[in-house]
């Protein structure tokens, strides 16, 4: 079986580049200047992504200053909204208000993704935030119903994909928090599985991959069964390993084994252990291990000694045959 490693989530921004962003706010310094500190520090999150062996790099999702904030500044429909708590964390992000139906603009993530130099698409992974969460998190003033709005973004995301598929993307994860800590039910359930549908038909071919973190999927694996992706990703800081089932028509299983609330690196072992404990159980067609939400909440090297974990874990199941 294949066990693939990769960030889940943004990494966190260094101290160099935080300078950097916050002179150019306050017209210290000049948009060249910035976007060279931007270049430089993605090339540092792929340097450190291809020393762990990861098979596919992000560049850390650097320019991203929170999961919505590219669509809530480029998309029609909206305008960026007060600073708001991201779940139960310290962290915060803009909530996105929508004013009217969405549209989406065409080149908006292209142009947030790091430049083909750093991050060549074949072998890059992009996260985009999950239809569900999106139309749950944000301040719907659009007289759209939220089962409406999930069933838009599911559209639109799929349009999204056909275009970065064309420029040679072909693994994408979508971000979903918001199913686990708010499962839906009824009408909303069924306008997730509905969404997830336009998003398989565009991402067949390539990989798809739900990540779920902040809460216990056990509950909710039934419907997450019925979505249409590839991978299900799910945050074992939340979700008790012995309760996760058999995954349907075997597939992939992502399992968040860094937490990224805590700055003490994981035990290798113990990850492994748990992850051919779910192997036997899950009977995945793949693994892909990761952090368990993004990493950003820690402070830049915690979170870099704590990715030291996955490939470390990886080896000790290879040599144990557990993986391919």
């Amino acid at each position: 079986m294949d066990v693939h490693l990769a960030l889940t989530g943004p990494f966190p921004r260094s101290e160099v580049l935080v300078a950097a962003t916050r002179d150019g706010d306050r017209g210290r310094t000049t948009p060249d200047a910035v976007e060279a500190r931007y270049a430089e520090a993605e090339r540092d999150v792929v340097a450190l992504e291809q020393r762990l062996g990861f098979d596919v790099t992000t560049g850390g999702s650097l320019r991203w200053a929170d999961l919505f904030r590219p669509f809530a500044e480029g998309w029609r429909g909206f305008t960026v909204g007060p600073v708001t708590r991201w779940f139960e964390t310290n962290t915060f992000y803009r909530q996105p208000i929508l004013h009217a139906p969405p549209e989406r603009v065409p080149g908006v993530v292209r142009a947030a993704l790091p430049s083909d130099r750093v991050v060549p698409p074949a072998n890059a992974k992009v996260i985009l935030p999950g239809p569900f969460t999106f139309a749950g998190l944000l301040d719907n003033r659009s007289g759209e119903t939220r089962e409406a709005l999930t069933h838009r973004f599911g559209r639109l995301l799929a349009d999204e994909v056909v275009e970065l598929r064309a420029a040679g993307y072909r693994t994408f994860q979508f971000q979903e928090p918001l199913l686990v800590v708010d499962p839906p039910k009824g009408p909303l359930a069924e306008a997730a599985v509905v969404a997830y549908r336009s998003l398989g038909t565009a991402t067949e071919g390539a990989t798809s991959i739900l990540w779920t973190y902040f809460g216990d999927a056990a509950p909710v694996q039934p419907l997450l069964a019925r979505l249409q992706v590839s991978v299900v990703g799910i945050d074992l800081a939340e979700t008790e390993p012995d309760r996760v089932h058999a995954f349907p028509d075997h597939r992939g299983m992502g399992l968040g084994c860094l937490d990224p609330r805590t700055t003490l690196p994981e035990d290798p072992a113990e990850v492994a252990r748990i992850a051919r404990a779910l192997q036997s159980e899950g009977k995945p067609r793949e693994l892909w291990l990761g952090p368990g939400g993004p990493l950003d909440l820690l402070p830049t090297e915690a979170a870099a000694r704590k990715l030291h974990v996955l490939p470390a874990a990886k080896q000790l199941l290879a040599s144990a045959g557990g993986a391919a």
